[in-house]
């Protein structure tokens, strides 16, 4: 599967569109990740707690759009873009979403 955040593919031709894919995931903050990530606002640098869980739930929404993407017998993603938000104090979205396509080579 092609994933991309243009919206062609050099060297192929899109030859159908089957329209919006998308994944999501919400995830929630663990307390043992709040008492080090405290620590760390405390010292300076990065969280790397956090950066974990927004690139584990970054794979999941990708992996749950391409997926969405294989149902319709797609084989390629174009225009990909995420977007997060707060769903609950402690609790973010992580949505992942792009255009199904079929692409051919020229």
């Amino acid at each position: 599967m092609i994933v991309t955040t243009a919206h062609s593919i050099p060297g192929k031709k899109i030859v159908k569109v089957f329209g919006l894919v998308k994944g999501n995931t919400i995830r929630a903050r663990h307390i043992g990740n709040d008492i080090m990530a405290g620590l760390r606002n405390i010292v300076g640098g990065e969280v790397t707690e956090y950066t974990k869980l927004m690139a584990e739930a970054r794979e999941e929404a990708v992996d749950r759009m391409i997926s969405d993407a294989e149902g319709l017998g797609a084989n390629a993603i174009v225009g990909v873009m995420f977007s997060t938000s707060m769903i609950m104090s402690g609790a973010a979205e992580l949505l992942a979403y792009g255009t199904a396509v079929l692409a051919k080579g020229e």
